[in-house]
């Protein structure tokens, strides 16, 4: 809470597992086999992206084959159109790039948790202030895990989700130092959209689960 604004948490599958897959596939149809095998090995949420042609379309599908276990979101909403239409497919959470007042707005109105994009701690606090889920640090890779605690200093209960860029290594550095969980696509995902060996990428979605539940890289 800060000031008057009430602030709805993270969904609880992806607050728990503190790892979010970011999917981002040729078209809506390559979804769903991917999405098995995430969800077959423990991955507990997954963005799916609106640069995918069909994305908002299939997502009532997805919710109703996969939503059981997982928290499934739309990333890369950059209007309020776009906004309200995952929202009435069912999205979980929502996710940004960018730091825009009017998604916030309407994000908090419709009772939807939402993380927007920013990279300096003007654009981080100012979503945060008023009333993210959490913030999204991105391009993260283009940082080191020390900015949580960075952050931490002026605005100690900023939660951060970290993202681009975010491999094995650097997911479990970011969350020791304190992020709330951490966004990942090639690192986890590698040839997956583009007829990869599955087996391979349930191998490294098990890795990704056991840094995120505590382990090491």
């Amino acid at each position: 809470m800060t000031g008057d604004i009430a602030r709805l948490s993270l969904p609880q599958k992806t607050a728990q597992s503190r790892l979010i897959v970011v999917a981002r596939a040729r078209s809506a149809e390559d979804y769903d086999p991917v999405l098995k095998v995430l969800i077959d090995a423990g991955i507990r949420s997954v963005e799916l992206t609106l640069t995918t042609p069909g994305t908002i379309e299939h997502l009532p599908r997805l919710v109703e084959r996969f939503g059981d276990d997982a928290d499934i979101g739309i990333g890369t909403v950059t209007d309020t159109d776009q906004l309200r239409r995952a929202v009435d497919a069912g999205a979980r959470y929502l996710v940004t790039p960018i730091t825009v007042p009017a998604l916030l707005a309407a994000a908090v109105e419709a009772g939807v948790p939402l993380v927007p994009g920013g990279f300096t701690p003007t654009e981080l606090f100012a979503s945060w202030s008023a009333g993210a889920s959490a913030v999204k640090v991105f391009p993260a890779g283009r940082l080191g895990a020390g900015y949580v605690k960075d952050l931490r200093g002026p605005f100690p209960d900023i939660e951060v989700v970290p993202s681009g860029g975010v491999d094995l290594e650097t997911a479990s550095q970011w969350l020791a130092a304190g992020a709330a969980a951490v966004s990942v696509g090639g690192p986890l995902l590698g040839d997956a959209f583009q007829g990869g060996d599955l087996g391979a990428l349930r191998e490294r979605a098990r890795a990704f689960v056991a840094v995120a539940a505590g382990g090491r890289a």
